[in-house]
């Protein structure tokens, strides 16, 4: 393969929807009464989830792209504090800094300027690749989280 055709495979692999639910389908028509809702066996609710996939993401890109990252606390800084989103306004900025973050990610994946195997300068041997695939790899473990609590919750359509 090519450098342009790796790098085309990692951005779509960023919102891959071949093998599984994607990001948006799942968030899709959530019910406002049904995002902060912990059905029987489930440990997180929807809104704690999107917020978690939300502030992972950012914090990989930030990471990714800062010279001057700072290194968060787990969990209190990867994790909301409450189990329902504030507002319907805070779970449509959180679905918006989502798909946001995910641009820019796959714009970093398909930047030729990038070196997605050298060592990130501020990191411990991490390279963009790494944690290009760490992300979609988290995101989608994420997902399928997010469709198996909304068929718990009898709200996803298949």
């Amino acid at each position: 393969m090519t450098d342009i055709a790796i790098r085309g495979q990692l951005a779509r692999l960023l919102d891959w929807s071949e093998a599984h639910a994607t990001f948006d389908r799942a968030v899709k028509g959530m019910p406002v009464g049904a995002r902060g809702r912990r059905p029987k066996g489930a440990e997180h609710s929807a809104w704690e989830i999107l917020e978690h996939i939300r502030l992972a993401q950012a914090d990989i890109l930030d990471f990714c792209r800062n010279p001057d990252y700072a290194d968060r606390t787990w969990p209190d800084d990867y994790w909301p504090k409450t189990a329902a989103p504030p507002s319907a306004t805070a779970w449509a900025r959180s679905v918006a800094g989502v798909r946001r973050d995910r641009e820019a990610l796959k714009t970093l994946a398909g930047d030729p300027s990038v070196d997605l195997l050298a060592p990130i300068p501020h990191g411990t041997g991490q390279t963009v690749l790494r944690e290009l695939l760490l992300v979609a790899d988290h995101t989608a473990y994420h997902v399928g989280e997010l469709v198996l609590l909304r068929r718990l919750l009898g709200v996803w359509k298949p």
